[in-house]
């Protein structure tokens, strides 16, 4: 599990840049994920590493495309100082987890080791001991990430079809 850390206002056309958003599928879209801000990003990602980031992750645009490109990388969640609210419903609408903590993004290093529980907010940096508390999802939103999105959630409810 490696960490990614970025600044404030990373932006959805860093993020996945315009120029791919007619992308076929997810994987082409993740192929192309951060290559603006970390040409390698999409290299040396892989299934479980975190990305952390700053204040307004994820502000710009309204496309989904962004949280989606991050999400099929294989990424575990992101974690940032504050999200973009645009950024924030797309990633939970398409089942993927993000939590808001300063104090972890402060505590939190490239190369640290770190776990997270959604269910209770704890984000646990395993390297340095530190425990950071952030807002845990409500029990609704939980149901929307476990089941892979809004649209899902619905169908598996049978509100959808």
């Amino acid at each position: 599990m490696k960490i990614y850390k970025y600044g404030d206002n990373v932006d959805t056309d860093v993020i996945i840049p315009a120029r791919y958003l007619n992308a076929p599928d997810e994987k082409s879209l993740a192929s192309h994920c951060m290559e603006d801000i970390d040409a390698s990003f999409a290299s040396t990602v892989e299934a479980g590493d975190i990305v952390v980031g700053g204040s307004n992750f994820g502000c710009g645009s309204s496309r989904e495309h962004a949280p989606l490109a991050i999400k099929a990388c294989g990424v575990r969640c992101v974690i940032a100082r504050s999200f973009a609210r645009i950024f924030y419903r797309n990633a939970i609408n398409i089942g993927f987890p993000i939590m808001e903590c300063p104090e972890a993004v402060d505590g939190i290093h490239a190369g640290d080791q770190v776990s997270v529980d959604f269910n209770t907010g704890v984000i646990v940096n395993e390297t340095t001991g530190q425990k950071f508390q952030a807002a845990p999802f409500p029990e609704f939103v939980n149901v929307i990430i476990e089941n892979g999105g809004l649209l899902k959630s619905l169908k598996a409810r049978g509100v959808a079809k």
